[in-house]
């Protein structure tokens, strides 16, 4: 249970399925700097809410 508010971080596996996309597609995107992404150390980390603002824009679909 998260007690503080924060949002928890999602990994890349975990984003693409959030997405209902494949880790491929979501890396393409990643390459692109199409999505809304952070990288922490090596990893690629995201926000749901990030993930779901980006979707309704409609900057998912370009």
């Amino acid at each position: 249970m998260n007690y503080n508010n924060e949002e928890n971080w999602i990994g890349t596996e975990e984003a693409a399925q959030y997405l209902d996309v494949k880790v491929t597609t979501l890396r393409k995107w990643l390459k692109g700097k199409k999505i809304p992404a952070h990288k922490i150390g090596k990893l690629w980390k995201f926000k749901k809410s990030e993930l779901d603002e980006w979707v309704k824009s409609g900057k998912s679909a370009l």
